[in-house]
């Protein structure tokens, strides 16, 4: 017996704004995955558009913040005939357990995905204990 499996677009998800906003424009929740080995964590980020120097990372208070902005890519001569492409920014935040060492978190930003590694503390990360004859 064989299963079929949909496959679904996913757009942008906007963010409902709880506050006024500064700037004019959607903000968008960037779509992510996060897995576990024993010693880390891994966050994956969808953030189309972004460049590394557009994209800020913050940490405080055990919260993870990961906002990124796109600008819209014609140039000053041209003029949208037509558009599907949404331009804006990407908001999205995380609450770290005690489990990550939050001085080593690695991030990169490769074709629009960012990977964020969160590696565990010692203490959390699991190791054999050696027996001893006595």
């Amino acid at each position: 017996m064989t299963e079929s499996k949909d496959i679904q677009v996913k757009e942008k998800q906007e963010v409902n704004a709880s506050a006024e906003q500064t700037k004019p424009g959607p903000t968008f929740v960037p779509v992510a995955d996060i897995f576990e080995t024993e010693l880390e964590i891994t966050l994956l980020a969808d953030m189309p558009g972004v460049k590394p120097e557009d994209l800020d990372i913050d940490l405080r208070e055990n919260t993870l913040t990961l906002a990124g902005e796109v600008e819209p890519p014609e140039g000053a001569e041209e003029t949208d005939i037509f558009r599907e492409y949404q331009t804006g920014r990407y908001f999205r935040q995380f609450t770290l357990s005690e489990v990550i060492d939050q001085s080593k978190i690695d991030a990169k930003l490769n074709d629009g995905v960012l990977r964020l590694t969160l590696p565990k503390v010692e203490k959390a990360a699991p190791r054999k204990i050696m027996v001893k004859a006595g």
